[in-house]
C-alpha cells in the first residue's frame, strides 16, 4: 500500500499541500486530477523522494520499485529496441554477468533470477510496447538519434512500461502521443499488473484506464471510486448536498440569532437565550465552495462566404518534390467539423499546412475564396513567441491598426484580464501560452480554424471550454487531437490519413478504437510472425468473417424480431390510449370502456416483457463487438 499521511508542502508562502493524505491499495489504478498549479506533479516528486514534505510521511513497501515518466528524451547510437531493453538495468547486469560468472552457485542464482524476470521474452515484450507506441519493426532497429525529441519521449515511456515497476507514476504520458498511441496506452494501462498513479487531462484515458480518481483541490486530496465521469457526477452531488446543508445551517443560525436578539433582555427567556448563544458557538459553519476562476474561449464570428470555402482536385503535397499525400479531391464548407485520423508521420500536419497556406501543392488544383481567412494553431508556434513581450504587445504587433481597448477586449475572451495581458510571456504557463495562441490566431475573425493538437497543456476545464467554443464557432473546423473526448464533442466527420491518401472514415470514435485495437493489433501480430505482415491471405480473412457472420445470424434475426415486436406493441398501446382519450368512447356502453382498459393493461404488460427481452438480446449483441458491427454492415 502507498500511504501518504498528513503531508504539508509549501512553495514560499503558498501552501500547496495542507496536512492531507490518502492510502492507495496495491494493484489499484488511480487518476490524479486537479486544476493546473494545484500540486499534482509536486505530489509525484514527493513520492519519488525528489522533494521532501515540510510535515507528514510517505510510506512505500520496501519491495516496490517506483518508476516515473522521464522529463528527458533518451539519445545516442543505440537502436530503439536496445534502448528500451537497457531501461531494465538489473536485466542488463544479469545478462552481462551470466557471460563471465564462474561460480556454479552464482550461475544458478543468476539464471533463477533471469527466469523470474522472464528474460527469454524480454525482446518480444519490448517490441510489443514499441509497436503500440508507433514504432514498427523496422523503426525499432534505428538509432535513437535518428528521431526528433517528441518521438524519443515515446521511447522513454516505452522503457518505463518495459521495466513494469510496482508503482508506476505517469505525468501527462499522452503529451507526446498521437491518437492511435493514446488508444493503445488506454488498453495497456487498463491491464497493468501493478499500482498506477496517473496525472492526465484526457477524460477518456481517465475513464478507461483507472478505477479510482484522486482529486487535489485547495491543498486537500479526496479519493473517489470509479472513472472520471463517475467522479465528476459524485463530486457534483456532494457539492450540491453540501450547499443544501450550508443553506439549512445558515437559516438555523439566523433563526437562533433572531431569538436571542428578541428575548435575551427578558428575564423569563434569559436562560433560553443563553443556551441558544452556546448553541451558536458550537455550530461550526459549513464552508462555502469557491470554484477557481473558470476559463472561457470565444471565437469571433466570421463574415459569411459562398461555399465551398476551400476545394482541391487531384492535389499532391509533400516536400522536396516528393509527395506525402496524393490524389486529394476534397472540399470544406462553412458547417464542416472534420477530424483527421491516422498515425503520426502519415501526413495529417502536412494536409493542415496546405490548408493554412504554409505549403504549396506539388500538383493539382486548389480553389478558395479570395476573402478567405484561416486561423492556424500548432504547438510549435509557442516557440515563436517573444518571451520578453506581453500578450498585449504580441497582439499590437499583429494588429497595429486596432485600438488597445479592442485588443484588450479580445484577450479578455481568452482569460487574459488586465493584469495577465501585461505579464511577460516567459512567466505564462503552458496552458496560458496555448490560450494566447488561440487569441492571436482568431483576432482576424477567420472562416476556418485549423487546430493541430490544440489540447496539449490545457487542463480538463480548459479542454471543455475549448470544445464549447468550437461548437459555437460559425465557420469550418479541421482538428487533429489525441484527446478522443474532445473529438467526440466537436466533430461530425472523420478523414483517415494513411497510405499516402485521405479518405472518409465511416464510423465514430468507438469504431476507430476497435479498428485500431482489434484489426490493427491482429495485423501487427501477423506481421511479427514472419516479418512482412502478409501471412494470412485476404481470402482466408474473408472466409473467417463469413463464418463469424453465419454464427451470429440467428442472434441477429432474434434481435430484429424483438425490435419488431416492441414497435408493434408500442403502436397498439398508442391506438388504445387514443381510443380511451376520445370523448365518443364514453358515450357508448360501459362494457366497451372496461374492455379497452383491460386490453391496455395486457398490452402494457406484454410490452414490458418484450422490452426486457429486447434489452437482453441487445446486450448479448453488443458483447459480440466488433463482430456484430461487421454483421450489421455485411
Amino acid at each position: 500500500m502507498l500511504n501518504i499521511s498528513n503531508i504539508t508542502y509549501r512553495i514560499g508562502a503558498r501552501v500547496l499541500l495542507d496536512s492531507t493524505g490518502v492510502a492507495i491499495n496495491a494493484g489499484h489504478r488511480v487518476g490524479l486530477v486537479g486544476r493546473n498549479g494545484t500540486g499534482k506533479t509536486t505530489l509525484l516528486k514527493l513520492i519519488t523522494g525528489e522533494l521532501s514534505p515540510a510535515e507528514g510521511t510517505i510510506d512505500i513497501p520496501r519491495r516496490w520499485r517506483v518508476g516515473i515518466t522521464s522529463q528527458e528524451a533518451p539519445h545516442g547510437p543505440k537502436s530503439l529496441i536496445d534502448t528500451v531493453l537497457a531501461a531494465d538495468t538489473e536485466l542488463v547486469s544479469l545478462l552481462s554477468e551470466a557471460e563471465s560468472a564462474a561460480d556454479s552457485a552464482r550461475i544458478a542464482a543468476i539464471h533463477t533470477r533471469l527466469a523470474d524476470k522472464d528474460a527469454h521474452t524480454a525482446n518480444a515484450r519490448a517490441a510489443v510496447i514499441l509497436a503500440g507506441l508507433g514504432f514498427d519493426e523496422r523503426a525499432q532497429q534505428k538509432a535513437c538519434d535518428d528521431y526528433s525529441g517528441g518521438w524519443r519521449m515515446r521511447v522513454a515511456l516505452a522503457g518505463l512500461l518495459f521495466i513494469q515497476p510496482e508503482l508506476l507514476l505517469l505525468d501527462e504520458p499522452t503529451n507526446h502521443l498521437d491518437l492511435e498511441a493514446t488508444l493503445w496506452l488506454e488498453d495497456y494501462l487498463s491491464n497493468y499488473p501493478g499500482t498506477i498513479l496517473l496525472v492526465s487531462h484526457d477524460r477518456e484515458l481517465l475513464n478507461r484506464a483507472v478505477d479510482e480518481i484522486l482529486h487535489l483541490e485547495n491543498g486537500k486530496m479526496t479519493l473517489y471510486r470509479g472513472g472520471y465521469d463517475r467522479f465528476e457526477a459524485t463530486r457534483r452531488m456532494r457539492l450540491e448536498q453540501n450547499e443544501k446543508q450550508r443553506a439549512k445551517k445558515k437559516a438555523r443560525r439566523a433563526e437562533i440569532e433572531s431569538f436571542v436578539a428578541r428575548f435575551r433582555a427578558k428575564a423569563t427567556k434569559a436562560k433560553q437565550a443563553q443556551s441558544r448563544l452556546k448553541m451558536l458557538e458550537r455550530m461550526q459553519p459549513i464552508a462555502e465552495h469557491h470554484e477557481e476562476g473558470s476559463i472561457s474561449f470565444m471565437f469571433p464570428e466570421p463574415e459569411q462566404l459562398s461555399p465551398p470555402l476551400y476545394s482541391m482536385d487531384k492535389v499532391a503535397i509533400g516536400y522536396n518534390s516528393k509527395p506525402v499525400l496524393s490524389n486529394l479531391s476534397l472540399r470544406l464548407d462553412t458547417d464542416d467539423r472534420i477530424a483527421l485520423l491516422g498515425a503520426n508521420g502519415n501526413g495529417k500536419s502536412t494536409l493542415i499546412k496546405l490548408l493554412a497556406g504554409r505549403l504549396a501543392q506539388l500538383s493539382g488544383e486548389v480553389s478558395k475564396s479570395g476573402k478567405l481567412r484561416v486561423g492556424y494553431f500548432a504547438q510549435h508556434q509557442a516557440e515563436e513567441l517573444d518571451l520578453n513581450a506581453t500578450p498585449l504587445i504580441e497582439m499590437q504587433r499583429r494588429r497595429p491598426e486596432e485600438s488597445d481597448q479592442s485588443l484588450r477586449n479580445h484577450l479578455g475572451r481568452f482569460g487574459f484580464g488586465q493584469q495577465k495581458a501585461l505579464t511577460t510571456i516567459a512567466s505564462l504557463s503552458g496552458g496560458e501560452k496555448a490560450r494566447l495562441l488561440f487569441a492571436l490566431m482568431t483576432i482576424a475573425k477567420p472562416h476556418i480554424l485549423l487546430l493541430d493538437e490544440p489540447t496539449n497543456h490545457l487542463d480538463m476545464d480548459s479542454r471543455q471550454a475549448l470544445a464549447e467554443a468550437i461548437n459555437a464557432f460559425e465557420g469550418a473546423v479541421v482538428l487533429i487531437s489525441h484527446d478522443p473526448h474532445v473529438l467526440e464533442l466537436t466533430v461530425d466527420r472523420f478523414w483517415l490519413v494513411e497510405g499516402g491518401r485521405v479518405r472518409p472514415f465511416d464510423g465514430d470514435m468507438e469504431d476507430y478504437r476497435n479498428h485500431l485495437l482489434g484489426h490493427g493489433a491482429a495485423n501487427r501480430d501477423r506481421g511479427r510472425s514472419n516479418g512482412n505482415g502478409d501471412t494470412a491471405s485476404k481470402k482466408d480473412e474473408r472466409r473467417r468473417a463469413a463464418e463469424r457472420r453465419s454464427a451470429l445470424s440467428p442472434l441477429k434475426k432474434r434481435l430484429a424480431q424483438a425490435e419488431k415486436q416492441v414497435a408493434q406493441l408500442e403502436s397498439d398501446r398508442a391506438k388504445l390510449r387514443q381510443s380511451m382519450a376520445d370523448p365518443k368512447t364514453y358515450g357508448k356502453d360501459i362494457g366497451r370502456l372496461l374492455d379497452l382498459q383491460k386490453h391496455l393493461g395486457q398490452v402494457e404488460k406484454n410490452l414490458k416483457t418484450a422490452e426486457h427481452d429486447w434489452l437482453t438480446l441487445q446486450e448479448e449483441w453488443e458483447r459480440t463487438e466488433p463482430v456484430a458491427r461487421e454483421v450489421s454492415n455485411g
